[in-house]
């Protein structure tokens, strides 16, 4: 079970360095249930590559693995200045804000509802006890293009308390830490490795 925690509670967490949000620019960020996040510097802006497709599986039928950066194209903007997401582009960011969650309170993102109204989505979590910049995956469902302005309020979170406390660094992670946008690390997935080499058996490779 987890429980909601209220402006009162947020601020007392802050207070007392079990939650650490850098930088926070304004008090007025902390909502009544919610903490306001803003858009970072640092984007990976999905692109058409020489590769017909996206292959999220190790089965050599595909040729081989491969490196999901090259479908993504780095770039860095200034405070104020302006990404645009074209219809049906994903882009990947990250939040302004430096966060180092409670071992015992989970973070659910989410778009604010001014931005969902122009057909950008978001939902992802982010576990107990992590630490890092936010990592946002922004996607255009839009018929036009959207102009987003750096350190705009994008999104918001949401703190959920739940009954015991995790070790998030028990076992490894591939996006812990970060501070800017990483390209996905499929490849790297156990499930899809058991199941190349299940393939494998199956097919005399």
């Amino acid at each position: 079970m987890s429980a909601i925690l209220s402006h009162l509670e947020i601020e007392t967490l802050i207070k007392d360095k079990d939650l650490v949000i850098r930088p926070l620019l304004e008090k007025s960020q902390l909502g009544e249930v919610s903490i306001d996040f803003r858009l970072g510097t640092n984007f990976l802006v999905s692109s058409l590559g020489r590769n017909p497709l996206i292959t999220t599986s190790l089965n050599e039928e595909f040729g081989k693995t491969q490196d999901l950066k090259s479908f993504f194209s780095e770039t860095r903007r200034q405070l104020g200045e302006t990404i645009t997401l074209y219809p049906h582009q994903t882009v990947l960011a990250s939040s302004l804000e430096y966060v180092k969650l409670p071992k015992n309170t989970l973070l659910s993102l989410n778009m604010r509802s001014s931005y969902s109204r122009l057909g950008l989505t978001l939902s992802t979590i982010a576990q107990p006890g992590y630490c890092g910049c936010l990592s946002l995956e922004l996607t255009n469902n839009n018929l036009c293009p959207i102009n987003l302005t750096v350190g705009s309020r994008l999104f918001q979170g949401i703190l959920h308390k739940i009954s015991e406390e995790v070790d998030y660094f028990k076992v490894d992670r591939k996006y812990s830490c970060a501070i800017r946008p990483q390209a996905p690390k499929i490849s790297s997935d156990n499930d899809l490795i058991t199941l190349n080499n299940l393939w494998k058996r199956i097919n005399n490779k």
